[in-house]
């Protein structure tokens, strides 16, 4: 098997891909990324997904024109050659009940936001002050437990979104690998937040790279500084240089 046959590479978008910003539709993708995305893919022959908390069609406005193959929302969206699968919200009543509830509890709240993902839901207190940020932590914590097993609470950077429980990136990549390209590759994971350690931790004992962004504690293998040097890295390789995760900084 030639070198790029060889690996398949999975991508996180915010704090990977392109760097965190003070509100979800503030985040800025700079103009090399998607050629050089896409001439990646192209040598990994279609190998390369993006695997996100956000849903599919946000990233496809992000990443315009291109559309990749995407694990959206945690993995409860998933789209393979074109076709897109999963995510639809009249599946989940429970959860939309709660977010027209949530919604009303934050109301007063300043600068705290709700992102409706449709079949999951995050509340961003990146902004809002010390009080505020408590007191959203304790609405959304309330919602995940009212809502029972069928979904879970993930914890990000100021963040907290209510996703169903089955959903986890790690699942996304695993189901990615069972089908061609990706069948029979070796997985390569870069991610930047506590919501990537689960598929830092299956990528791992899959015999995968996991790859850290940013120098918090993490179970990943290795580590990248900034969205900035996973760019560098995706056009080096973009561009024909050896691809050999092993070499990357240890975590």
């Amino acid at each position: 098997m030639s070198e790029p046959a060889a690996f398949a590479v999975f991508l996180d978008f915010d704090g990977t891909l392109a760097e965190l910003a003070p509100t979800p539709d503030a985040v800025q993708v700079d103009p090399t990324l998607v050629p050089n995305l896409e001439s990646l893919k192209s040598r990994l022959g279609g190998a390369l997904a993006i695997v996100t908390g956000r849903p599919v069609d946000v990233i496809d406005q992000f990443l315009a024109p291109s559309r990749f193959d995407i694990a959206g929302l945690h993995g409860v969206e998933r789209r393979v050659e074109g076709r897109l699968s999963g995510g639809r919200p009249e599946d989940h009543p429970a959860l939309r009940a709660g977010v027209e509830r949530l919604k009303a509890q934050t109301a007063a709240l300043d600068k705290v936001l709700i992102e409706d993902k449709g079949a999951s839901v995050a509340v961003h207190w990146r902004l809002a002050n010390e009080a505020d940020t408590e007191t959203a932590q304790g609405i959304v914590k309330a919602l995940a437990s009212e809502l029972g097993s069928a979904y879970r609470l993930q914890l990000g950077k100021a963040v907290g979104e209510v996703v169903p429980a089955n959903a986890t990136k790690g699942h996304a990549i695993r189901a990615f690998m069972e089908h061609p390209p990706y069948a029979g590759r070796r997985a390569i994971f870069f991610g930047d937040d506590k919501t990537d350690e689960l598929a830092f931790e299956s990528v791992n004992a899959d015999g995968g790279v996991s790859v850290r962004i940013g120098d918090e504690e993490t179970i990943a293998r290795r580590r990248l500084a900034a969205p900035a040097d996973v760019r560098a890295l995706i056009a080096a390789w973009a561009n024909g240089a050896k691809i050999d995760p092993d070499t990357l900084p240890p975590a």
